[in-house]
């Protein structure tokens, strides 16, 4: 075992895929063969059952291996029925072939136009697959003439060689259907699996590595799988994960430090300065740690600004306001503006790292979960709360919590308009939502006044399936009246766009057409329960056939079950079956 792992952890210096790896590597990284995979069945089988096959196969340099992170839907077993593996393998299928399209996320589709190439399809058919229960001795899975003992130290190592795993790995994929746990019988889907303790581990050390790719696939059905969006990494930490067992999670965070650690340190030697001061203003709230103000001089070398008028002059991405706002510092965001300083500055090239151009510096205080006296310094500093980005949002669209909501309101922002509410609805608590409606926030909406393409409903089915509370805002706001049963009304350019899609998917078949096109070609006239089935939300779906939803069909004529069918989620059939009249 031992030329075996330093034969690994040699190759890793050496592989291209990572520059500069930072986790320990204690046990030979096992993988199969993408074209193995494909052609099993039924339950997955165990690392000792697939070795004894001589189905796996032991890393080396130049191998393309393909991460897959998933949540178990069982304690001793991760797939007991093999639903899970049977969707990545359609999936697989689908990305070799093209059939699934893998683009970007629905809320970066506007600046970011990025797909799967060509060339990674072709990498991934002749590629290789990690999965944990194939790649880690089981001490659950019991095979005869194996060593118990034997097996528990070689788990112990492997399980600690996750991070190196996934630091040599060329894709990374989050197995994310919609499943029931076996033993507890709670739903394990998108959201369930980024507050997984160990799943967020991964996923940082992927993200914060070195690679010169660091994309995160998301596969939600076998007709379904985009890139991950930005923000659901940065706003799920490692130190507020679950952990089965509690005694991990020191262990994990530790991960996370040094994969937060190495990115730094990597941007500072190689750049670009943009991305080294955004993680470095970051750090403390990634690391779970409290921040701390900094003297002029402190904050001028931690950033590397030359002076305070420099700082306070710059117009790149990450200027001192930028830098003084992501890292909390009140105080020195004060002495900037004093200095002449833009407080109304508009984002530019940190679209990567889910802030996009034409976005202000109040609404990055606010996606990035600043405290509210960060909006509050802002708004006296003469900050605009009603400018409007390019996608026509404002800074009410981007709040995180109640507070930001008061300071808000406190400033005479227009909440009274449905649209605003859009936004939290999606992506933030149900107790700012909550916040927002009792500041007389609509959750109905009003077409003709605003113009608006469809509600807050609409909105959280749609962008919220990395949302935990999903579920429970949907309650408040039809405690709240909203209506279950409101029908979207494309307007303007976006109705054209719908118009086009529909061509697109009369020409090609629904099932041949990126997701996009086949949300826009159902979008006129669809309702809250028919855009859930469309995204797959089980949970959704049930609140609202419990709150009277009707099986309406869309401007298509596609009812709530053709449209689940046709995107793969076909778990909501039974359910849908159930309440159709």
């Amino acid at each position: 075992m031992g030329s075996a792992l330093s034969g690994l952890c040699s190759e890793v210096e050496t592989n291209p895929v990572n520059l500069a790896p930072v986790h320990e590597c204690q046990f030979p990284l096992h993988v199969m063969k993408v074209s193995d995979f494909l052609e099993m069945e039924g339950v997955p089988e165990a690392h000792a059952v697939l070795k004894q096959r001589s189905l796996l196969h032991e890393w080396h340099a130049g191998m393309f291996v393909i991460f897959v992170s998933h949540q178990w839907l069982s304690s001793s077993h991760p797939d007991p029925q093999g639903r899970q593996v049977a969707v990545l393998r359609d999936a697989l299928r689908g990305m070799i072939s093209g059939s699934v399209d893998v683009a970007v996320d629905f809320i970066s589709r506007t600046h970011d136009k990025r797909s799967m190439s060509q060339r990674t399809r072709q990498e991934i058919a002749k590629g290789y697959v990690f999965f944990d229960w194939f790649a880690i001795p089981q001490i659950t899975a019991r095979t005869e003439g194996i060593n118990e003992e034997t097996t528990r130290s070689d788990a112990a190592l492997a399980v600690g060689s996750i991070p190196a795993y996934v630091e040599v790995s060329n894709l990374f994929i989050a197995l994310v259907p919609e499943q029931l746990h076996k033993d507890t019988g709670l739903l394990c889907n998108y959201a369930s699996w980024l507050c997984r303790g160990w799943c967020r581990a991964e996923l940082w050390c992927h993200l914060l590595s070195n690679k010169p790719d660091t994309s995160v696939v998301v596969v939600y059905s076998p007709a379904e799988a985009e890139y991950m969006f930005a923000m659901d990494w940065q706003q799920n930490l490692i130190s507020e994960g679950d952990f089965t067992v509690e005694s991990d999670r020191s262990a994990v965070v530790k991960l996370g430090d040094m994969a937060v650690m190495s990115k730094i340190q990597h941007l500072s030697d190689h750049g670009p300065l943009s991305h080294f001061r955004f993680y470095l203003a970051l750090r403390p709230r990634l690391l779970g740690r409290e921040r701390r103000d900094r003297t002029l001089e402190e904050f001028l070398l931690h950033f590397r600004f030359q002076s305070l008028q420099e700082a306070a002059e710059d117009e790149s991405s990450m200027n001192g306001t930028m830098s003084a706002v992501m890292s909390g510092d009140v105080k020195m965001l004060q002495l900037l503006a004093a200095n002449r300083a833009d407080v109304n500055f508009k984002l530019h090239g940190l679209g990567e790292l889910g802030y996009f151009d034409t976005q202000t510096v109040l609404m990055a205080a606010a996606k990035s979960r600043q405290e509210p006296e960060m909006l509050s310094a802002l708004i006296q500093l003469k900050a605009d709360v009603e400018t409007r980005s390019r996608s026509n949002i404002v800074c009410a669209y981007l709040v995180r919590s109640p507070g930001h909501v008061k300071v808000l309101a406190d400033a005479k922002a227009d909440l009274e308009a449905s649209w605003p509410l859009n936004g939290p609805a999606a992506l933030a608590s149900t107790e700012t939502v909550e916040a927002m409606v009792k500041f007389r926030c609509d959750p109905n909406f009003d077409y003709e006044t605003f113009g608006v393409r469809y509600g807050p409903l609409h909105s959280m089915t749609l962008f919220g399936r990395s949302n935990k509370h999903a579920v429970t805002t949907a309650r408040l706001l039809l405690a709240h009246r909203a209506d279950v049963n409101a029908q979207a009304k494309p307007q303007g350019a976006f109705e054209q766009k719908c118009r086009d899609s529909q061509r697109e998917v009369a020409a090609k078949g629904f099932e041949a057409c990126p997701m996009q096109t086949r949300f826009e070609a159902s979008a006129p006239g669809i309702t809250p329960l028919s855009l859930a089935a469309l995204m797959g939300h089980e949970g959704l779906v049930k609140v609202y056939l419990e709150f009277g939803a009707e099986m309406i069909p869309n401007g298509r004529g596609d009812l709530p079950e053709d449209l689940a069918k046709r995107n793969g989620f076909t778990h909501l059939l039974p359910l849908l079956a159930t309440f159709a009249t």
